[in-house]
């Protein structure tokens, strides 16, 4: 009867300390996740700040197709800017230590889907854009309009294709970390076991 107690006693304190650590391993990992979208999305406000910032000065006098590409810039970035601040706000605020196994395994997969959707249509922007320099050689009505947005948008979507595809890189550089929690569990046709090294 006591050795049955001194095991079920051993087994909490095992689970109890596997827990823990599992745990900080889990909150570090999430950690790193959200430092890497706080980055990237540091990253995205600055070039749409910069854009902001250089392509109302630079359009100030330019005419014709000039003046378009500038425009162009300078709206799509007011959207980059939102998208840049949501992002950064919701890493801020997500808790990396809410986050169980199962959720951090679905927070990476939804990163990693996102990206991938987002660099999918990063290649479609730039194909609108090269259709829109196209079509403008078969207008007579402001042809320069839609040869500097094509120009504007393809210059935008090559950035963006670039920032995405960077980002997936650098999240699939992080991903394996995650497997790390599945490669000390041991499965037997006697029972299971966790191993923890510290």
């Amino acid at each position: 009867m006591r050795t049955l107690l001194y095991k079920s006693l051993a087994l909490f304190i095992f689970i109890l300390i596997a827990t823990v650590a599992q745990s900080q391993d889990l909150q570090s990992y999430n950690q790193k996740r959200l430092d890497i979208n706080k980055t990237g999305m540091m990253i995205l406000g600055s070039w749409a700040v910069g854009n902001m910032i250089i392509n109302p000065i630079a359009g100030r006098n330019a005419i014709g197709e000039d003046k378009y590409f500038h425009q162009m810039n300078t709206w799509w970035n007011a959207v980059n800017l939102v998208i840049a601040g949501a992002g950064y706000y919701g890493a801020f605020k997500d808790d990396p230590a809410a986050h169980g196994l199962y959720a951090s395994i679905q927070e990476q997969s939804k990163i990693d889907k996102l990206l991938l959707v987002n660099a999918a249509l990063d290649i479609g922007y730039m194909v609108g854009g090269l259709y829109l320099m196209e079509r403008s050689k078969n207008v007579t009505n402001k042809p320069e309009r839609l040869k500097g947005f094509g120009k504007a948008i393809i210059l935008q979507g090559g950035f963006l294709f670039a920032f995405d595809t960077i980002m997936y890189i650098i999240h699939q550089n992080h991903a394996p970390e995650l497997g790390n929690f599945f490669s000390n569990l041991a499965i037997s046709p006697t029972g299971f076991s966790y191993t923890y090294r510290f």
